[in-house]
């Protein structure tokens, strides 16, 4: 039996060690190579919309459905979103490109030219994504320059199918069938 090449090649090679200290620079291009899915968070301030793009959202719970997203302290959604009680995550497809630019450009009105409508209860949510979670916000962590937002699941909806869009080293990818292993 002959030995993968591969195995074999790592096996036999003296680990090289090419650690650093953690700059923000080098923590940074880590993450550009981690894939992150694409999504808009979106919340009602009063009797307007606001939203902006995450690429941090995450699953943390199945029972109870929750999810976690970070946001910088320094963004234009913070100060809406430290008081928001409730919100909505609408996943992208990989034919959005053009939604998530628009939901991560300061200084404009990210919900103009967007198809979107107010929920029965009040969120915003964009139409013809992949698909939206509604839910409440139960925590919020101050963590370094940044919060963590932990958010109760209520209500979700399958709007379409379709590749999702996906962001890796500064930019858009879509996952396909021949992208699989």
């Amino acid at each position: 039996m002959t030995a993968d090449p591969c195995t074999r090649a790592s096996q036999d090679a003296e680990p090289v060690d090419t650690s650093e200290p953690v700059t923000s620079d080098a923590f940074r291009a880590i993450f550009r190579q981690h894939p992150a899915g694409v999504a808009v968070v979106a919340l009602r301030d009063g009797d307007r919309p606001v939203g902006f793009t995450a690429t941090s959202v995450v699953s943390v719970s199945a029972d109870p459905a929750l999810l976690t997203f970070s946001v910088a302290e320094a963004s234009s959604a913070w100060p809406s979103l430290a008081r928001a009680e409730t919100l909505t995550i609408s996943f992208l497809a990989a034919d959005q490109v053009d939604v998530s630019a628009r939901f991560a450009t300061r200084g404009v009105d990210r919900f103009a030219g967007v198809p979107w409508r107010w929920l029965p209860t009040g969120e915003p949510v964009l139409d013809d994504v992949l698909s939206w979670i509604r839910g409440d916000v139960v925590e919020r962590v101050a963590v370094g320059s940044s919060h963590l937002i932990v958010v109760h699941a209520r209500e979700t909806s399958q709007v379409r199918q379709g590749a999702p869009l996906v962001y890796h080293d500064r930019a858009y990818h879509a996952l396909g069938e021949g992208s699989a292993l």
